[in-house]
């Protein structure tokens, strides 16, 4: 009678074990995964960052507005910063300088998706006048004074020549 209640009792237990054991897919919105992919212009892959990507996508286009931090109109620091208040839950000064102090400096070569991308200008010699977010394979999400939030490439000219450095909050 003992080994009968021993044998049940364990034979129920591993029943139970095996059954509150539930391994699923992810749950991805592939159709805004989709439509994130061609508005950057970039293959999205199942370990990037979806909700950082499906993000940026839905501020391509937003026209430029300084001191703007809305879909309605933005600048480079405060596109960055709402990005980093959405997806990281993270705080980030209203500044691009402000945000490159709050930041690890990080070489051009170490960058990682969600790195903060600084850069100076043609009037402020070598002081922070912009800000972008790295995405990967060299390319970044800003707002342009010129054409809005936009894709662009570290390896443009422009880009390569006020670089600053990269920051990993």
């Amino acid at each position: 009678m003992n080994t009968r209640l021993t044998l049940f009792v364990v034979l129920a237990g591993t029943v139970f074990l095996l059954s509150s054991c539930r391994t699923a897919a992810p749950r991805l919105d592939y159709r805004a995964l989709a439509n994130a992919s061609v508005k950057l212009g970039m293959d999205i892959d199942l370990h990037d960052n979806h909700r950082l990507y499906t993000e940026v996508a839905g501020w391509i286009g937003t026209p430029y507005r300084m001191g703007g931090d809305t879909k309605r109109g933005t600048d480079c620091s405060g596109f960055t910063r709402q990005i980093y208040k959405t997806v990281y839950h993270k705080s980030l000064d209203r500044n691009s300088e402000g945000q490159r102090k709050q930041c690890r400096k990080v070489a051009k070569h170490q960058l990682k998706e969600g790195d903060l991308v600084f850069f100076s200008s043609n009037n402020s010699g070598k002081k922070v006048a912009h800000v972008g977010i790295y995405l990967k394979d060299g390319k970044f999400v800003h707002a342009s004074s010129s054409r809005g939030v936009i894709v662009s490439k570290l390896s443009e000219s422009y880009y390569k020549t006020h670089w600053i450095s990269g920051g990993r909050r």
